[in-house]
Parts: structure tokens; sequence; C-alpha cells
């Protein structure tokens, strides 16, 4: 089969890309001008240069394609440079489904998130809206909805290595989180990071499986780590120990309220709302449902973090 990536270049991109060709079949990706070096494979692949904003160049991707997915996702946006949740996590949804109803491509797998809802912060919002907008387009759809995601990225960055980078390598305290000014449970919300193998995997199988059409799939790992777990086992598979300190959720939420317009801030306000929030699933129960086994979150495979060090 052939199939058209929005969002080919990236780290969830390049794995599904090779999982895709693994199977047999024929990734056609929409490359940014300038992105043609992070494309996975290239040789086996076809390559369409545009934007998710050039309907003529998302026309031409999704041409002849026998299935379209959808990968593109920010966690922060910075207007000033058109890097917006509205336009990339919304309308550019909204215009690949029109370009696969144009062409007749009746199969669409779209990436989501775990937590979205209408009334959260602009991500989840905007993830939720592209979510309504293909199932109400008429197209046999899949909605995957990972938590955080961890693997090799080859260079690219991911959930272990931005927080090895910003936080595990700073010479800084490594901050525990927490609501409220005491700190009560600082650091002990819980994420289910799942591997980005299970993801690619999960995204393959829809590509042929009708059993998955019109099913949302919520992609947690096995299991429910504390914040504070998850830095110690970040730590530890980098070869280091790490100071840790509680911080007031509301003070890095003012800081960033100055300061997370900058591309060198660390983190945004919504990030931070959505990290207090945590990111478990309710029922964890997609693997399974997909006759999957999900990967451990485990020394053994972060063992890509000390690649190069």
């Amino acid at each position: 089969m052939k199939v058209a990536i929005i969002g080919g270049t990236g780290f969830v991109g390049l794995h599904i890309t090779r999982h895709l060709l693994a199977a047999g079949h024929v990734p056609r990706l929409l490359v940014r001008s300038g992105s043609d070096k992070k494309i996975a494979h290239a040789e086996a692949c076809e390559i369409v240069h545009g934007d998710v904003s050039n309907l003529p160049s998302l026309l031409e991707c999704v041409r002849g394609c026998d299935a379209v997915i959808y990968l593109i996702g920010i966690l922060r946006e910075f207007p000033a440079q058109g890097i917006t949740f509205e336009a990339l996590q919304y309308q550019g949804v909204v215009d690949t489904i029109q370009a696969a109803q144009d062409n007749c491509v009746g199969r669409f797998i779209l990436m989501s998130a775990n937590g979205i809802r209408p009334d959260g912060t602009a991500y989840q919002r905007t993830k939720y809206r592209a979510e309504q907008a293909l199932k109400e387009s008429g197209l046999r759809w899949t909605i995957f909805r990972p938590s955080v995601i961890f693997g090799d990225a080859e260079g690219r960055m991911e959930f272990c290595s931005q927080l090895k980078q910003d936080i595990i390598d700073s010479p800084l305290p490594a901050p525990l989180f927490h609501a409220g000014l005491l700190p009560f449970k600082a650091g002990l919300f819980e994420l289910a990071p799942v591997s980005i193998k299970d993801v690619a995997d999960a995204f393959v199988l829809a590509v042929t499986e009708s059993r998955t059409e019109s099913q949302t799939y919520t992609l947690c790992g096995p299991e429910r780590l504390s914040w504070k777990a998850i830095l110690s086992t970040i730590a530890a598979a980098s070869g280091r120990t790490k100071l840790m300190v509680p911080a007031p959720a509301l003070a890095i939420k003012l800081a960033a309220g100055l300061l997370d317009r900058f591309p060198w801030f660390p983190i945004s306000r919504d990030q931070i709302q959505m990290l207090m929030e945590g990111n478990v699933c309710a029922e964890n129960d997609s693997f399974a449902r997909l006759g999957l086994t999900p990967t451990h979150f485990s020394l053994d495979q972060l063992e890509y973090l000390t690649r190069g060090n």
C-alpha cells in the first residue's frame, strides 16, 4: 500500500516510516524545504516537497495513496514564527481531510494525544477539535492518543532526551513540581511512558486492519510512574545520580508567563499545567485490543541516552 505521511520527518514519523517500509508499504512524505536530511530511508520513499499550509502540496502528497497518516504536533507555539496549535494541530488536519476526500483516499489515521478535552489548554483543545473534524468527515478513521513517547530519536529530541538535556545534565537540582505552596506530593503526579516502537507498530497495523476503523486507542505504557521515578530512571540510565528538590508549580508558571514566548525558556505555562494533570490511561486496554504487548519503561530501553557521550 502507498501511505501518505504528513509530519514524517519528526521523531514519531521516523519510526513509522521505517515500520511501514519493513511491512512492505511505500511511504510518501510531505517534506518542508530544508528538511530532506531528516528523511529516513529517502531512497525507498516517495517525496513531495511542500508545507502543510500549502494546499496544492497536500493534494499532490495524498493523490493515489491508499491511506493518510497525520502526525504533526507541537508542544509549544510561537505565533511570531507562524507556529501555532491552531494552524498545525487543527487547520492542517482539516485541510488534509479535504485533500483526502478530493482524492478519494478513504483511510485516515490521526495522531492525537492522551488527556485532550474541549475545555483544556490550547494544545488539548486543538487536538480535540481535530478529532471531531475527522469523525465527522465520512472517512474511515482511526485515532491514536499516546501518553508521553520514549525511544531512540536518532538525533531528534524526544521525551527522555529532552529531560536529560534540560534537567538531568543541568547543574541545578531537578524540580519536583507540586501544587500549592507546601511540598505535599512533590513530584508524585504520574505519567505512563509508551515506547515509540509500540506506537509505530500500532499505526502500521491500523493501515491494513479494518477492525481498527472508527476506533480510538489510548496508548500508555504498562507502568504508571511518578515524575520523580521517571527522573530517577533517566538519571540512572545516563550513569548519574541527581539531586531533586520540591518546586512550586505556581512559581514556575509565573516565570513562564513572562518568558515562555522565548524559545530558550525550557517550558510553557500550558506544559506545566498538562504535566501536573498527569498523563495516564483511565482504561489501559488498547494494546490488548490491538493484539500488541507494550514495552516496559526500563534502563535497558533507555540505553540510547548514553550514545555519543
